[in-house]
């Protein structure tokens, strides 16, 4: 196979080339190792290599399955595994492999995905940036000065930049879409209760989180969500129906959508031109396949939901922090980690349990509220983020001022977190770019539990406007 085509092709093509026998799971490996070698260098988007362990799995009996022989890369932010230490960006975790494989690092390879290394994260994936002082930044591919987005921006600059086609991501408020968007990728968040956290948690972020993959291709999303989807025993929440197969669903175009569009914020106020630009240029296209579209969104109340998701969130860092303390025989202290997560952590200790449950009732009126609105509208349409990707250094990792440090990154993701609350499936596809020639992402909406109508409408999308040969102009 000519390194030329590696580029050009999804992970399913590559999948398909193995079964074809035109190429070895060991030819394409050695190409992703080759590259992660040329290109990391000015990315940083690669933190923890696994080349031996990845060889001896590719020449060997690589499992038959969806993605079968397929180079992959596994986020510092769970998916554990045996191989490789998951330290979240944090020195405060010690770098050692975990005790077994999750059930979400089984299924990937059991569909005969190969892991390669680990990405870089921000510490404990807190922020909408990938920065931590353990790491170093990631760097945008398609410009170095700029922001990949976090959490899962060291997966998200792999796969823009050609490294492999596909990487594991995960979200607990924006961060499988806001790196995608960043980055000029397909990113989907699963609907609650979609992909185990088992066995070692019920739930990641009281609900809030949950995994998946970024990708070039709306095909390989679906793909993805076939290998990855399906409860285990014990798990608090159970999976909603789906059809057999997503990527097969996916062939189909969806009926007329009624689609709702938002061009400013909830709060009514305004939103960078080129992601008002974005999403208009989103809504022309629906108009174009049919779909009826207009401007509307649900009725959310921000001042009470604000409070309630940063309640969850500080009160599981807190509890996380203090469990691998405990784990480890460590005393969590001040120098022991970056200030925005010192901040956050002492917010966290202060949360009681009866504003702890509170947070709760009001993230799950926030989902009542979202299923309400959804009644009318099929899909809602919004920006992934309030603005174009910002450089490198605009959040300061090291104020300890929670209002300061992470408040200020609300502005930056004034919609995704609202899906984390309520559950819902959303996805960001890369539909535009600005005058600079950044991605500026568009996120859809759906029903819970309707990944199926995102992935149909976002395949019937990918084939009115493709984006595939932006990849091209990609230099590292």
């Amino acid at each position: 196979m000519a390194i030329t085509e590696y580029g050009s092709l999804d992970a399913l093509g590559m999948a398909e080339l193995v079964a074809q026998r035109d190429v070895k799971p060991s030819e394409l490996l050695e190409e992703a190792i080759s590259r992660t070698e040329a290109m990391n260098p000015k990315l940083n988007a690669v933190i923890y290599k696994d080349y031996d362990n990845a060889r001896n799995l590719a020449k060997g009996d690589v499992p038959k399955g969806l993605f079968t022989g397929v180079p992959f890369l596994l986020k510092d932010i769970m998916a554990m595994t045996t191989t490789m230490p998951t330290r979240q960006g944090s020195a405060f975790l010690p770098p050692i492999p975990w005790f077994h494989d999750s059930f979400l690092t089984a299924k990937f390879k059991q569909a005969g995905l190969v892991p390669f290394g680990k990405t870089n994260v921000p510490e404990f994936g807190l922020v909408a940036t990938t920065e931590s002082h353990l790491y170093g930044a990631a760097h945008n591919p398609w410009n170095l000065n700029h922001s990949t987005g976090g959490s899962s921006g060291g997966s998200a600059a792999a796969v823009a930049a050609g490294i492999l086609p596909m990487a594991h991501a995960n979200d607990g408020g924006g961060s499988i879409r806001i790196p995608a968007s960043c980055n000029g990728l397909v990113g989907l968040k699963p609907t609650r209760g979609r992909i185990s956290q088992g066995p070692d948690l019920g739930e990641s972020v009281d609900g809030l989180a949950t995994d998946l993959v970024v990708s070039k291709t709306v095909r390989d999303t679906a793909a993805a969500l076939d290998v990855a989807s399906g409860p285990v025993m014990g798990d608090p929440y159970w999976e909603p129906p789906k059809p057999k197969s997503y990527l097969d669903a996916m062939k189909t175009p969806p009926k007329k959508l009624r689609i709702a569009i938002a061009l400013n914020k909830l709060d009514g106020g305004a939103l960078h031109p080129d992601c008002i630009a974005a999403v208009e240029q989103a809504a022309k296209i629906c108009r174009d396949l049919g779909h009826e579209v207009e401007e509307a969104s649900p009725s959310l109340d921000q001042a009470t939901l604000i409070p309630a998701f940063t309640a969850l969130w500080t009160g599981n860092l807190a509890a996380g922090i203090d469990t691998i303390a405990m784990l480890s025989g460590q005393t969590p202290t001040e120098d022991k980690f970056e200030g925005m997560t010192w901040g956050l952590y002492q917010l966290g200790k202060t949360i009681t349990a009866a504003q702890y449950l509170m947070a709760k009732a009001s993230i799950q009126r926030a989902g009542r509220d979202a299923a309400k609105f959804h009644e009318t509208y099929d899909v809602w349409i919004t920006p992934t983020l309030g603005r174009p990707p910002v450089t490198l250094g605009t959040f300061d990792m090291s104020e300890r001022d929670v209002m300061k440090s992470f408040g200020a990154q609300i502005d930056y993701v004034p919609f995704t977190a609202m899906q984390n609350a309520t559950g819902q499936p959303a996805i960001n596809l890369p539909l535009y770019w600005n005058a600079q020639g950044l991605p500026i992402g568009t996120q859809f909406v759906g029903r819970f539990g309707d990944e199926e109508t995102l992935l149909k409408l976002a395949g019937q999308i990918e084939q009115a406007a493709p984006w595939k040969d932006r990849y091209k102009s990609v230099k590292v």
